[in-house]
């Protein structure tokens, strides 16, 4: 599958990868940061943003997509960035097609399976009665039983798309619901490891990244380097400054 890519600068490439609900459009301010020194290229995983729909969320079928899309614009080897569900789909990229993988950053995620609060998300999105005249501010008042954080609901809410008598969601939720199981694991193959340079970016106020995940990272990833910013899970986004001043000496190295 060949994903939309918002594209942004020269030099050598950068591949962005968004979280579970989000998009290419996430990045704004950090890639037009990052595209001084580097040709970076945001890509909206499938079944979010722009890019096409189609069933199978397993991180084996989003990492080939990535590299279909690298392929298609011509990137024989970028770095890759990935945050959260976008942090594993970099990962699974790195260990099954390392050759296209010069450097891998990872932004507060683990190789490993989660329990997370993101299915009740998808269900309470599900939930949602899209109506006739409805307005954000009836969808955030709609979302707020289920979703009680507003930061929460008005990230899912940027899915929400009003170009009709009802609005519609942009994200393929069936597909998404169905593929929760494969999301929320991590299984590469039996004996994979990535030998190229790594940095696992967490937050402090993140439970992501925790001790108890070490070996794993260290055993798929021998040369992993670690640092942490003062933030909760969307590290990229709550303090850039910090996360920038972790990512860019690595991606100079």
């Amino acid at each position: 599958m060949i994903l939309n890519t918002v594209e942004t600068g020269e030099g050598p490439a950068l591949v962005m990868l968004h979280g579970l609900m989000g998009a290419a459009q996430n990045f704004g301010g950090l890639a037009r940061r990052l595209g001084q020194t580097h040709r970076v290229l945001a890509m909206d995983a499938r079944n979010h943003g722009a890019s096409p729909h189609a069933p199978g969320m397993d991180y084996t079928a989003l990492a080939e997509d990535v590299a279909e899309t690298m392929a298609a614009r011509g990137i024989d080897r970028a770095a890759v960035l990935g945050h959260s569900m976008g942090g594993k789909i970099a990962m699974m990229l790195a260990l099954t097609r390392p050759a296209l993988v010069e450097r891998l950053v990872v932004a507060d995620i683990s190789p490993v399976r989660y329990a997370a609060p993101s299915r009740a998300y998808v269900v309470a999105m599900q939930g949602l009665a899209l109506t006739p005249g409805m307005t954000r501010r009836d969808a955030m008042a709609a979302l707020l039983p289920a979703v009680p954080e507003e930061g929460i609901r008005g990230f899912l809410l940027q899915n929400l798309v009003f170009d009709g008598e009802a609005p519609r969601w942009r994200v393929a939720l069936d597909s998404i619901a169905a593929g929760m199981g494969a999301i929320e694991d991590f299984a590469p193959p039996a004996g994979a490891r990535y030998d190229g340079p790594a940095l696992f970016i967490r937050g402090t106020r993140s439970d992501y990244v925790l001790p108890a995940y070490m070996p794993a990272i260290a055993g798929f990833f021998p040369h992993a380097q670690h640092a942490a910013v003062e933030a909760a899970h969307w590290v990229h986004s709550e303090n850039p400054h910090a996360f920038l001043a972790a990512l860019e000496p690595f991606l100079a190295a």
